[in-house]
């Protein structure tokens, strides 16, 4: 028999603005539309089973609403973290993991875009 992984791939967008801070001082706010491609699993996935992608969607967007059109810079933990690509995937990989949990979901890879050629992509370890 061959051994499969099941995931889910679900994407969406979020406008939001940042600078980056450099040694030398602050660049300038610019905006940038992310977008968030995650990987995710259930404990219990196959290819029986039925999933309300509804509801996976409106937890994650629901949490993502906070950073909607705000300056990241503004925004706890990024007053004091750098709100560079990497941070925000970081904190976005972390903070969902948590949020997928309560519904018995893991986030397995998490890929953020700033633009369409610009993705960092985190992953679990094995």
């Amino acid at each position: 028999m061959i051994k499969k992984n099941y995931q889910y791939k679900l994407r969406t967008f979020i406008n939001a603005s940042h600078a980056i801070r450099w040694a030398d001082g602050q660049g300038a706010i610019h905006p940038h539309t992310w977008e968030v491609v995650l990987n995710i699993i259930s404990p219990v996935a196959s290819t029986s089973e039925v999933v309300k992608f509804e509801d996976i969607e409106l937890l994650v967007q629901n949490y993502l609403q906070k950073y909607a059109g705000q300056t990241l810079n503004d925004i706890a933990p990024f007053r004091t973290i750098n709100p560079t690509l990497e941070n925000f995937a970081d904190v976005l990989f972390d903070e969902l993991t948590a949020a997928l949990d309560v519904i018995h979901f893991q986030l397995v890879q998490l890929d953020l875009g700033e633009s369409a050629k610009r993705f960092y992509s985190i992953s679990l370890a094995d």
